[in-house]
C-alpha cells in the first residue's frame, strides 16, 4: 500500500474545525498548551493540529483528510484537554513555572 508521500501526491486537507479556550490567564493558557504539546498526532499524513496562545486564549486548529479522522483527533484531543484543564484549576493557582 503506497502512502500520498511515497507517491508524490499532494494531501487534500478538505476537513478542519478550530477550538478557541478562554482561560483568562496566560500562565494557565501557557501551561495547558505545554501540557497539550508533547502530545503529537498519530497519524500526521491524516490528520494535523496546530495549537497556539494569546491574551490568555489556548486556540487549536484541526486540519484532516477525512472526516472520520478528523473527530476521532478533535475527540481524542478535547478528553486530554479537560484532563489538563481540571488539574490546572485544581493544582495551578500559585504554582511557579
Amino acid at each position: 500500500m503506497e502512502t500520498a508521500a511515497q507517491t508524490d501526491i499532494p494531501i487534500k486537507w478538505d476537513f478542519s474545525c478550530d477550538l478557541d479556550v478562554d482561560y483568562e490567564s496566560e500562565e494557565n493558557a501557557c501551561m495547558v498548551y505545554s501540557a497539550l504539546a508533547v502530545d503529537k498526532e498519530l497519524q500526521p499524513d491524516k490528520v494535523k493540529r496546530q495549537m497556539t496562545v494569546s491574551d490568555g486564549k489556548l486556540s487549536v486548529h484541526f486540519e484532516a483528510v477525512e472526516a472520520r479522522f478528523l473527530r476521532a483527533s478533535y475527540t481524542a484531543f478535547v478528553d486530554v484537554l479537560k484532563l489538563v484543564t481540571k488539574t490546572v484549576e485544581e493544582f495551578g493557582k500559585g504554582m511557579e513555572l
